[in-house]
């Protein structure tokens, strides 16, 4: 599991990541409950998350066109210095008590803007700086490091959150970028196999047409853009709510919710590595995702917190496995000439309708109990992945 670890630009590369994802981590957990204090509504909270993931949406694509075209470590550390000036201003607006749901929309959006070109290139880097049959274990390794941000992160934003409020927390996450920008300059990748330049949206077109090519690739993609609407955002809009109202709890309850989340995402990603499966990917995901989904629904509607933690560790298991199998399959599978654009293409396409899943969970928010709403979702996603099994190319694919 540890044998990309060999490579000492991968080390570097793995090193500002771990870093910049705990900073991630806790910004999640300060965002979302400073929205929700802020204006005391579920509904403000899935807002400024559609206004992030349109940001996402609306840069990703050219971001993975321009990594297969120019320098992926370049656009990588323009995204981090961008990140870090735009975090950096949530610091002082916060602090100075001018921050409006207004203002938190706009940085949300920009701070999104940043990260579609972030993604996309990252992907495409991992695969110069560490060799081929290391690949399982890079990606494994990386999975472990988001997956460590969860399990830590969430318990930091709690603790500097308390204490000093989310000022802190905000700030912990702009030093992070200003690290990661730090590692990332630091590695000497090799020289990729670039993509012959014919415009930025030909590239993308022909990004669309490898997909639409591939069975494993766009069916996958097409359906998780509906698992996540109906599943992810419900999640990520109400769970202050039923932390707060259904459980009766605070912040550190909310952030034990996602640290238990990431330590059970570390396991799965050392079971992947430990394994190191290279028949059926295709069939043991996909069971691994139904899995998850009824583990959703245990989580939100248990009537006791401490089974809602339990449920969401094992979900966790399932996350870090199945989206190890998932990157290291492109990595290994899509040329790599083609590889940012493909990645940027599965953020596109599976965040493509989240935004919507936001907004309408955020409207719902009162018609129901956020458990029931958050259950609802889970079982629609349900039906939706056994769906793709019928597919003989999911059930096949190696």
């Amino acid at each position: 599991m540890l044998r990309a670890f060999q490579s000492r630009d991968f080390r570097l590369l793995w090193t500002g990541q771990a870093i910049s994802l705990l900073g991630d981590a806790a910004f999640v957990v300060a965002l979302g409950w400073r929205t929700f204090t802020l204006t005391g509504s579920a509904r403000s909270l899935g807002i400024v998350l559609t206004f992030q993931g349109v940001g996402v949406l609306s840069t990703v694509l050219v971001g993975g066109a321009l990594a297969d075209r120019y320098d992926r470590r370049t656009l990588m550390l323009v995204s981090d210095a961008a990140r870090f000036a735009i975090i950096g201003a949530l610091v002082v607006v916060d602090a100075t008590g001018h921050l409006t749901l207004g203002i938190l929309l706009g940085i949300a959006f920009v701070e999104g803007l940043a990260t579609g070109f972030f993604t996309p290139a990252l992907g495409g880097l991992i695969p110069l700086v560490v060799e081929e049959p290391r690949l399982g274990s890079a990606n494994a390794l990386i999975g472990m490091a988001r997956q460590g941000s969860y399990l830590i992160g969430p318990s930091v934003a709690a603790l500097l959150y308390g204490f000093a409020g989310a000022t802190v927390v905000f700030g912990f996450n702009a030093v992070s970028y200003l690290v990661s920008f730090g590692f990332v300059y630091a590695t000497r990748p090799s020289a990729p196999e670039h993509a012959a330049g014919e415009g930025t949206l030909r590239d993308i077109g022909a990004g669309f047409r490898y997909i639409t090519g591939v069975p494993w690739l766009w069916v996958t993609i097409s359906l998780f853009a509906f698992v996540l609407m109906f599943q992810w955002a419900p999640i990520q809009v109400l769970t202050p709510k039923l932390v707060r109202e259904h459980f009766h709890l605070g912040v550190g309850a909310y952030g034990l919710l996602f640290s238990a989340i990431g330590a059970g995402m570390i396991l799965g990603s050392v079971v992947f590595a430990q394994l190191n499966l290279t028949r059926r990917r295709g069939l043991i995901s996909y069971l691994i995702w139904i899995v998850n989904s009824l583990l959703v629904i245990v989580f939100a509607l248990s009537p006791w917190y401490a089974v809602s933690v339990v449920a969401a560790f094992l979900r966790g298991i399932c996350i870090g496995f199945g989206v190890t199998v998932w990157e290291t399959m492109l990595m290994q599978l899509v040329p790599q000439h083609m590889l940012s654009r493909v990645v940027s293409l599965d953020w596109f396409g599976s965040l493509g309708l989240t935004p919507f899943g936001l907004l309408l969970a955020g409207a719902v928010s009162s018609l129901a109990p956020p458990g029931t709403i958050i259950a609802l979702g889970a079982a629609i996603s349900i039906c939706i992945i056994a769906g793709g099994l019928l597919s003989k190319q999911i059930r096949t694919i190696d």
